[in-house]
């Protein structure tokens, strides 16, 4: 019989967004091919020490009532190494004092982490140093990608249409503050405050009023010091397409979905992502007229390749009332339970999740080391 392919399922990290990335881990190591892959967990705690996960232990993470999983901080550390000479593989081991124990080698990284030192272009650099492959954008695509300033730069000067936004960095708010907010204001009502380098729509407020945006942004800082406004972009619909690498060719885009909120003036947060099944309907696909749907999975496909994006995104997008596309954001790692947008668009667009995950290892292993 064929050797597995080891894969590595790197899941939890520093980051607000632990929980969901424990509770993606989860999904992906249930719905994984076992018959072509041997999973190895690797967990990242709360406090950022580096664990192994058994791996009938990570198939075990899922959502218990409201309560996302979580990795406790009781395990023995583990230490990343690097493969044998030539790269491509990796090494994980288990500190015992003076000794390392439990070595397990891996010949793929899955990074399911969700946030900052996770999606940022933090790891996907440190497996760059180690010569490991892994799933997903590089460096610069996942540090671009989650900046939400750059990545609005990068776009606009691709000739992407988007919304109109400012920048505001905490020494801007601290020292400039009364230009900062009149900045702000040339966007009119409603903005959103957003923290630049944040996801999942954590610390995120619509204000509608001058009065509000205090609080907005000092919820946003909690987050990230360095904040994105953005103008509410009134009576658009909110579609998404997922787009994978064209392994060869351009890259491949689903049909579109649709978030629509259930009640008027609310977005979809936190609490609509993950927790409550109430707050928004999930359209996948949605109903587009031909016309619109292909010039707007242009444009997802464009902003794919505008942002060097690798293996996997998904790509945000407004349709206004006039017709226009305007890109929202990308997120080079979306959220990836078997209920989140990408896998679901994929599932209708006739890749179900365990081929998906496949396609996405399969280009990894496809992608040479280092410069590409």
């Amino acid at each position: 019989m064929t050797q597995r392919i080891r894969v590595g399922i790197v899941f939890g990290g520093v980051s607000s967004e632990h929980d969901v990335s424990c509770l993606t881990a989860g999904g992906v190591g249930r719905a994984i091919d076992p018959d072509r892959f041997e999973v190895l967990g690797i967990g990242i705690t709360p406090s950022g020490r580096w664990v192994q996960v058994p791996a009938d232990e990570l198939r075990s993470l899922r959502k218990q009532g409201d309560a996302l999983p979580r990795l406790d901080e009781s395990r023995a550390t583990a230490l990343l190494l690097p493969g044998e000479a030539g790269g491509g593989t990796a090494r994980i081991a288990t500190i015992d004092g003076d000794r390392l124990t439990d070595v397990r080698s891996f010949d793929v990284a899955f990074t399911l982490l969700h946030g900052p030192f996770g999606e940022d272009g933090t790891i996907q650099g440190m497996f760059e140093l180690l010569g490991v492959r892994y799933v997903g954008s590089g460096v610069a695509a996942s540090a671009n990608g989650m900046d939400k300033d750059l990545m609005k730069r990068t776009l606009s000067a691709s000739g992407l249409p988007g919304c109109r936004f400012v920048t505001v960095t905490a020494r801007q708010w601290s020292q400039e503050r009364d230009a900062s907010v009149a900045r702000i204001a040339k966007l009119g009502l409603p903005v959103f405050v957003k923290p630049a380098r944040g996801g999942s729509s954590m610390g995120i407020t619509r204000v509608d009023d001058p009065e509000q945006l205090d609080a907005a942004v000092a919820h946003a800082q909690e987050f990230d010091p360095k904040l994105v406004v953005e103008e509410g972009v009134l009576g658009a619909r909110e579609v998404e397409f997922a787009v994978l690498g064209g392994r060869g060719g351009p890259p491949r885009v689903s049909l579109p979905g649709e978030i629509v909120m259930r009640s008027d003036g609310a977005f979809y947060d936190f609490e609509a992502k993950y927790v409550s099944d109430d707050d928004a309907i999930l359209k996948v696909p949605t109903e587009m007229d031909d016309e619109l749907r292909r010039r707007a999975a242009d444009v997802a496909a464009r902003t794919f390749e505008a942002m060097g994006a690798e293996g996997l995104a998904r790509v945000d997008l407004f349709l206004t009332a006039d017709g226009h596309v305007l890109v929202n954001e990308i997120n080079t790692m979306p959220g990836f339970t078997h209920i989140s947008m990408f896998p679901a668009l994929w599932a209708a667009s006739g890749i179900d999740y365990t081929a998906l995950i496949t396609d996405l290892i399969e280009q990894a292993l496809e992608r040479p080391v280092g410069l590409r």
